[in-house]
């Protein structure tokens, strides 16, 4: 039977970990680019999200990778409601309208969302250094297909919007205060900036 020389076996293992790194360099340069191609529609997701959210608070979750089932978080004055369905499942539409929520709206939300591999939307409270003012931020998930490759972990890019420009430092990272060098981690990851207002990370969770 044919053996390979060591040479070749050599060459071969080189081969494939250059390729390795290739993948996961792709998979670590992109998002910017992904914003910007995508800004008008993850723009639109954040501002509709924020008004629907600012009249009734819930969130949006996918649960599957193709983007067919939607896992509801509908808060009430008293209780929090948690369901999943089909997209364009009429008892979605039921329930939301059963709980007084904004049906087009969430409805636009979900088809926006597919469209841009949007995984989770929700607003989340944070508080800024020696501010006792709570402060409130739109969270974005987004598990694009080019994360599907077996040489990679499964991972999110994470985009926060804030409401007002942020602080950085010269190597892009988002800084609690402008006097205060100092990194401001949210939910313990580490964020760099997009814009003024819109940071991002590469996590492995979505939320």
């Amino acid at each position: 039977s044919y053996r390979p020389r060591p040479l070749r076996l050599v060459l071969l293992c080189l081969a494939l970990v250059g390729t390795c790194c290739g993948m996961l360099s792709c998979t670590s340069l992109n998002i910017t680019k992904y914003y910007h191609k995508h800004q008008s529609t993850l723009d639109s997701i954040e501002e509709r999200f924020k008004k629907a959210y600012q009249e009734k608070p819930f969130s949006i979750e996918f649960t599957d990778r193709p983007f067919n089932h939607v896992s509801l978080e509908l808060m009430t004055d008293s209780l929090t409601y948690i369901y999943e369905f089909a997209v364009g499942e009429k008892r979605m539409d039921d329930s939301l309208r059963k709980y007084g929520f904004d049906v087009p709206a969430i409805n636009e939300l979900i088809t926006k969302m597919r469209s841009v591999e949007c995984t989770w939307v929700n607003n989340l409270d944070y508080y800024n250094y020696n501010d006792e003012k709570k402060q409130s931020l739109i969270y974005i998930s987004l598990w694009p297909r080019i994360f599907n490759s077996p040489f990679v972990n499964k991972k999110y890019y994470i985009l926060t919007y804030f409401s007002l420009p942020q602080y950085f430092d010269s190597e892009g990272n988002l800084l609690v205060r402008r006097r205060l060098k100092r990194i401001r981690k949210i939910n313990g990851e580490t964020f760099k900036k997009i814009n003024a207002k819109v940071c991002y990370t590469l996590s492995d969770r979505f939320r």
